[in-house]
């Protein structure tokens, strides 16, 4: 067996309006499909569906900082800094507080969705990756 891509990512969210309005207003992700039992929403990035939440009740618990589980989604918003300051706006202007992030390959935000989920918007700024893959696990605070 070999595996060929990353298909698609599903997480589950509380309310799916107020998230269908995060991701699809705040991110802009398009919207594409919702379930007739009004409980999953799908989004595309350029395939059929590569991002889709899944409603379970408004008392859900989010879970605890030391539960398995997603530890954060990253959606790549380009190749340079003026984009992620870009992006950083958006998000203050929305009131959304993010923390960026340098790490040698890509430069990163890193920001909570009105679940908690934790969501990284990011671009790439080099292939030294390519030459040592090492150079992923680097990560220290950056000054936009």
């Amino acid at each position: 067996m070999k595996i060929e891509g990353l298909g698609h990512v599903v997480i589950k969210v509380s309310n799916l309006e107020r998230a269908e309005a995060f991701y699809g207003g705040i991110l802009g992700m398009p919207l594409v499909a919702r379930t007739d039992e009004g409980n999953m929403s799908f989004f595309s990035l350029g395939n059929h569906h590569d991002f889709a939440l899944m409603a379970i009740g408004d008392d859900a618990e989010h879970p605890s900082a030391r539960s398995t589980g997603l530890a954060h989604i990253a959606f790549k918003i380009g190749n340079d800094l003026d984009t992620l300051r870009e992006a950083r706006s958006h998000l203050d202007e929305a009131g959304i507080k993010s923390v960026p992030i340098d790490h040698e390959v890509t430069q990163s935000l890193y920001f909570k969705d009105p679940d908690e989920n934790q969501v990284e918007l990011y671009v790439d700024v080099s292939d030294a990756w390519k030459e040592d893959p090492q150079e992923v696990l680097q990560g220290k605070a950056l000054e936009l």
